[in-house]
């Protein structure tokens, strides 16, 4: 098994970790085509993997999608900034994991004239950075791809690389998993541009002395209207990868959708056996959250593989230009000036009467905590149907996958809807903030129709499904319990 790095920290591979999954995979229960399975049989490339030589400060080449997603068949403009005028091409690559390559090449562009773009002035009410920049680049999606979580390669003449991340759909077919695409979270991380002057996010922005200060220098609105800083990896992007990479190699049928897809109301859970949010997904709109809670009453299950999910309100709203879903709103401590019926964009958990609105009556658990250093996962309810076959015993220890951010239950706050819940680890960890010692839960809530809420409650939870410093086969065997069980209904 040859071992390759994936953005940096985590492997691709994999390949013989889930080799025992194939036999046993989700086929013999799948009610739809599999093309997510036919697609993974082509060819592979590791060319997709971008390395760091692209600076904020310089900006070699950077360049952002027009939309978080589009359906196969219709078209996507691409917005390009280079240094010095030069011809540049766009390769686009469809991540999953033919066999531990990590992506197919789809396309390459021919050479396409690139001219440096400004870089904007941010707005001083709410800090929002939208580039604005004109297409460089129109690219109609073939009608007959599979889909997939994409990523667009920027290479100009001169020899540097960048990327951004897409969503392509099939909106016209049934899935046994859709898999959701945290675009709203990635919007609230990106401090584009990190030149040590200009950028900002919705937790920070610089200080006139070019250090990155808090609360004060940050923005309350930021848009997609923007790379993503440095080589165009979003925040945790290596979560979301590792998941889709798993979720292919191991034969399910999967389709994909951005969470800009999910507010505008283009995802109908009816549609699909599980609804999948495979990573860090703390920004949520209230038309988010609505279909979630209908998912649940209509027998749709939902996967949450990381945690600290469902943390923030906030408005998606238009740019500029009037284009929908591009600009993300989070007022969070600061008051807001225009909340809409949901409330004001602060935490859920803050919202509603009797705490009513936070995420564990949804989730089952919600965030606790900043961990200072990763700690064991503790096995809990070993003999539950989700560590069948794993060789766990209650008390067990699984090596660092606590990690970053944590969920735990809150005993005061049960679901909004009758549901049964297994807790399937109580892992103790001590609070970065000094808040002293947290507990970490793994949460599996069912209700009496047996529709299931899982939320893994960690970070590392995906690092663990494909060859890394966190792999580890017991999870990979429990979690396609949990997938086996949910395609199955």
């Amino acid at each position: 098994m040859r071992r390759r790095s994936l953005i940096g920290l985590l492997s691709v591979g994999a390949a013989g970790l889930v080799a025992y999954a194939r036999s046993a995979s989700a086929s013999r229960i799948r009610a739809f085509p599999n093309r997510a399975s036919r697609e993974n049989r082509h060819e592979g490339t590791e060319a997709w993997r971008v390395a760091g030589n692209v600076s904020d400060t310089a900006r070699q080449i950077q360049g952002y999608a027009s939309a978080t997603s589009v359906n196969a068949g219709e078209s996507l403009d691409f917005h390009v900034t280079v240094a010095e005028p030069q011809p540049f091409t766009v390769t686009v690559y469809r991540l999953g994991h033919y066999r531990g390559a990590g992506a197919r090449l789809m396309h390459t562009s021919e050479e396409l004239a690139g001219r440096p773009q400004p870089v904007p002035v941010p707005d001083p009410a709410t800090g929002l950075i939208d580039c604005g920049w004109p297409p460089a680049w129109t690219f109609q999606v073939p009608g007959d791809w599979t889909s997939g979580l994409f990523l667009a390669v920027f290479e100009s003449r001169d020899g540097f690389r960048s990327s951004t991340p897409f969503v392509v759909r099939n909106d016209g077919r049934r899935s046994d998993l859709l898999v959701v695409i945290p675009f709203t979270t990635y919007a609230a991380y990106n401090m584009w541009p990190a030149d040590g002057h200009t950028g900002k996010n919705l937790y920070r922005g610089y200080r006139p002395d070019g250090s990155v200060g808090g609360q004060p220098e940050r923005a309350f609105q930021v848009s997609l209207n923007r790379p993503f800083a440095g080589p165009g990896s979003p925040s945790w992007f290596k979560l979301d990868v590792a998941a889709v990479q798993w979720a292919e190699a191991t034969g399910y049928d999967v389709s994909y959708a951005s969470s800009i897809d999910l507010h505008q109301g283009r995802v109908d859970p009816g549609r699909h056996r599980a609804l999948v949010f495979p990573g860090h997904d703390e920004y949520w709109s209230g038309a988010m959250r609505d279909v979630v809670e209908n998912a649940v009453r209509t027998k749709t299950h939902c996967a949450f593989l990381a945690a600290n999910n469902i943390y923030w309100n906030v408005r998606v709203e238009a740019d500029p230009r009037g284009v929908a879903g591009r600009v993300v709103t989070c007022y969070k401590d600061d008051p807001d000036p225009a909340p809409d019926a949901v409330g004001p964009t602060e935490r859920w958990r803050s919202l509603g009467n009797d705490r009513e609105r936070a995420e564990a009556r949804l989730l089952g658990v919600q965030y606790n905590g900043i961990l200072h250093e990763p700690v064991p996962l503790v096995v809990r309810k070993a003999g539950h149907w989700f560590w069948a076959g794993t060789g766990l015993r209650d008390g067990a220890e699984i090596h660092g996958l606590v990690a970053v951010e944590a969920d735990g239950r809150y005993r005061a706050l049960p679901t909004g809807y009758e549901s049964k819940q297994v807790l399937l680890s109580r892992s103790p960890y001590l609070d970065r903030m000094g808040r002293g010692e947290k507990i970490q839960n793994t949460s599996l809530c069912q209700t009496p129709d047996g529709t299931i809420m899982f939320c893994a409650g960690t970070f590392h939870w995906p690092l663990a499904l494909v060859e890394s410093k966190f792999t580890d086969v017991r999870i990979q065997r429990a979690t396609r319990n949990l997938f086996d069980r949910m395609v199955r209904r």
